[in-house]
């Protein structure tokens, strides 16, 4: 039985056993999204036989839209029910996954298995997201976001290397899946005993800032317009948030295929696979505490552009060490722009409706999943895995461009 909780106070250091919980369920929710990291465009080709780019891509495609639509209702669950039940219903989900990957017969099971997946993913990081927001109140939000991501993306960087390994030696079915089974299992019995509601946190924020905003509670289409359009802040995050998992997408389903196709081993892609989330996750314990200080906006500009040309600079080598030094920069990128997003929604959404304006940035954020495999997947069918990595460089530094017009800085100096 879950203990009542105490009497809630803002700010890391008052919160910090239940937030150091969270940031370990937050590293599981990862390892489920990196177990499949290394070795599922293999299996498409070699035990499923596809061989478009565009069907191989085609699981983070349903992945992504999964995934994006269990966002936007998360953040709005997570408001009105609370953030510790959704997060339970979102493992729970998880269960079959492994299960569904170790044994299918055919790609229609990989893909269920990826819708599944997808609003697992978008219950559970959502959720662990928005807790550590509310725990952490408005001083310390880039830190909190940092540490959020640092623990989600250096799993999904060592289940990649450890799933990669182990379908080296043992073969790429069933045994890099097992892996799969022990972390939702783990995840599960970690958020259904000890994890506590954090709803009353942001209660005690929202009466902290004057109650509910001057214009009301918004209703969910005004958040959905505000978020995704209407206010300049929030939506060129949003769109950032869309172009980096465009290129996350791709480099998912794409670099795989683009290093073997350049004569890597299933080991060496497992270590190329593991370098980019592993700077990713190290970097946002720094870049996340870096933006409280000098803000978000040229954090997440820097960072966009930094990622387009670490993928230029994939799509010029043909080595092992040009790949790695490609897959460190665009880590180092993405770890700029990760955490300062989520940290700039929360400067911006009044922490009555923070929540709801959450999950529509991770609506869009998501969707660039879908958006980069298609993209990418028709233009390495068309004009071949190189152009299509040229491509999605552009596109990402288009998206530092529109967020250093439109967007302003968000961090609010201490009073």
């Amino acid at each position: 039985m879950i203990a009542p909780s105490p009497a809630p106070a803002l700010g890391l250091r008052a919160n910090a056993a239940q937030f150091s919980l969270l940031v370990l369920v937050n590293a599981f929710v990862g390892a489920m999204v990196g177990m499949e990291r290394s070795i599922l465009p293999a299996l498409a080709e070699e035990e499923l036989h596809l061989a478009a780019r565009s069907a191989v891509l085609s699981f983070i495609v349903v992945f992504g839209i999964s995934k994006a639509l269990t966002n936007s209702v998360a953040g709005r669950l997570s408001d009105a029910w609370g953030r510790r039940g959704v997060l339970v219903v979102g493992w729970l989900v998880a269960l079959p996954v492994p299960f569904l990957l170790m044994w299918a017969p055919s790609w229609s099971w990989v893909l269920v298995a990826n819708a599944l997946l997808g609003v697992s993913q978008g219950l559970t990081w959502s959720t662990t997201v928005i807790m550590k927001i509310d725990l952490a109140g408005p001083k310390n939000r880039g830190l909190a976001m940092g540490l959020n991501e640092l623990a989600g993306y250096l799993a999904v960087a060592a289940a990649a290397l450890a799933t990669g390994y182990v379908a080296s030696t043992w073969g790429l079915r069933p045994a890099p899946f097992y892996l799969g089974v022990g972390f939702a299992v783990v995840g599960l019995i970690l958020s259904a005993a000890l994890v506590r509601e954090t709803r009353q946190h942001a209660a005690l924020e929202a009466t902290l800032s004057g109650g509910l905003p001057p214009d009301g509670q918004p209703s969910a289409r005004a958040i959905f317009w505000r978020t995704s359009l209407l206010d300049r802040e929030l939506s060129s995050v949003s769109q950032a948030g869309l172009v980096n998992n465009l290129n996350d997408g791709m480099a998912w389903g794409l670099f795989p295929l683009f290093f073997a196709g350049a004569g890597m081993s299933l080991t060496q892609i497992a270590w190329l696979a593991a370098i980019y989330p592993g700077v990713w996750g190290v970097g946002q314990g720094l870049t996340g505490a870096l933006s409280d200080r000098v803000g978000r906006k040229w954090l997440i500009v820097l960072g966009m552009w930094l990622q387009a040309l670490a993928i230029a600079g994939i799509a010029s080598s043909d080595g092992f060490a040009g790949f790695a030094a490609g897959a460190a920069l665009l880590g180092a990128g993405t770890a700029m722009v990760y955490p300062t997003l989520l940290a700039a929604i929360g400067d911006v959404a009044h922490p009555a409706w923070r929540a709801s304006s959450v999950g529509v940035y991770r609506l869009w954020r998501d969707l660039g999943y879908a958006v980069g495999a298609l993209v990418a997947g028709v233009i390495a069918d068309a004009l071949g895995i190189d152009v299509s990595l040229w491509a999605v460089a552009g596109l990402t530094a288009a998206s530092g461009v529109v967020v250093a017009v439109r967007m302003r800085e968000t961090r609010r100096a201490e009073p």
